[in-house]
């Protein structure tokens, strides 16, 4: 196989903030979550996160409390919202460039997010990748989102076994490529950054710069 791989991160890698956080608090400010509680847990799951010591069922069960019981089409309103007043302000140029790049080149390109496929299909869209490989909601007879995570978690090493099982659907693996480019700026993406060729420190957190300095790993800046 000739065509090459390339895998991203989304929060503080593509975007310079977290969706996922961002989600939690912009639903606070519109009155859908209790602007104490809810922040406060809010806050203290991104910095679990940070930690490296996330609970992602957890989190997913509470992150979704804000919203799921909501009629579909207002929490779809919301997050068109969501999208036009946080998320679209903030998609720079460097990082949609840096994708079409990949694109155009052949690549096999997947965004790579633990951020829940309800946030960020739409995101997705808008950075011009087809290819979404997100922590999936589940969900009841009726459709309804449960709070629960369907299947692995796009959590740390299961972000190997997702896009493990993406490649397989089209009949490859990860030693099919001759070049496979991961970009993250975390620590918990580390397994998935040591399955690359070209592993690239993006926007990265002090942590994961001292990693790919120690490692002679490359080191993009993005947003500066």
């Amino acid at each position: 196989m000739t065509q090459s791989l390339t895998l991203f991160d989304l929060d503080c890698t593509l975007l310079p903030i977290d969706s996922d956080h961002a989600f939690g608090d912009f639903l606070v400010r519109q009155g859908w979550a209790d602007a104490s509680v809810f922040k406060a847990r809010n806050d203290a799951f991104y910095a679990d996160y940070t930690a490296q010591r996330l609970d992602m069922n957890a989190y997913v069960q509470f992150a979704t409390s804000a919203w799921r019981n909501r009629p579909l089409h207002e929490a779809l309103a919301m997050r068109e919202r969501f999208m036009a007043e946080v998320i679209e302000p903030v998609l720079h140029p460097s990082a949609i460039n840096l994708v079409d790049r990949h694109r155009r080149q052949g690549d096999w390109v997947a965004l790579v997010t633990a951020t829940n496929e309800f946030v960020t299909r739409p995101i997705a869209d808008a950075l011009g990748i087809g290819c979404l490989i997100a922590t999936e909601l589940a969900r009841d007879a009726q459709g309804a989102v449960t709070g629960a995570i369907r299947g692995m978690p796009c959590y740390r090493e299961g972000k190997i076994d997702r896009v493990s099982a993406w490649l397989a659907t089209r009949g490859a693996r990860f030693e099919d490529f001759e070049t496979i480019t991961v970009y993250s700026d975390s620590m918990n993406d580390l397994p998935l950054l040591e399955r690359a060729t070209h592993p690239v420190a993006t926007n990265p957190s002090p942590s994961l710069a001292a990693t790919a300095l120690a490692r002679g790993w490359r080191t993009l800046h993005l947003f500066t």
